[in-house]
């Protein structure tokens, strides 16, 4: 059973842009490939063994996105409850030690981003 990623509409948008780009990689990459095999002996040539491992790289990144995209599941807002912290729920927490107040928005892993205030 596939397990379900919940996350925001801009969270799968994201996903979505990421996955459309890797897609578009696809071309460039069996460009080079194409271009290294008529350079000669596939043994001995680098390039053609460099293309190929950024194919392989790519295909593994295509695959894990078209997975969080086929098993997203958006949040959505307007139905989630401040009662208790739950996903996509702005919390705010306080460093006693430093008398500093940060606040964060509780999101799927695949948003989670420190820096940008999302755990």
């Amino acid at each position: 059973m596939a397990e379900i990623h919940y996350m925001t509409q801009e969270g799968l948008d994201k996903l979505k842009k990421d996955l459309a780009d890797a897609l578009a990689q696809r071309p460039v990459i069996s460009a080079a490939i194409a271009e290294a095999r008529e350079k000669g002996d596939l043994s001995e040539n680098a390039e053609y063994d460099a293309a190929r491992d950024a194919q392989g790289l790519l295909e593994v990144k295509i695959a894990k996105l078209k997975d969080l995209v086929a098993n997203a599941k958006v949040i959505d807002e307007s139905k989630i409850g401040t009662d208790k912290v739950q996903i996509m729920n702005k919390v705010k927490v306080e460093n006693l030690a430093a008398k500093q107040v940060m606040e964060f928005t509780i999101v799927g892993e695949t948003e989670a981003g420190f820096a940008h205030g999302k755990l």
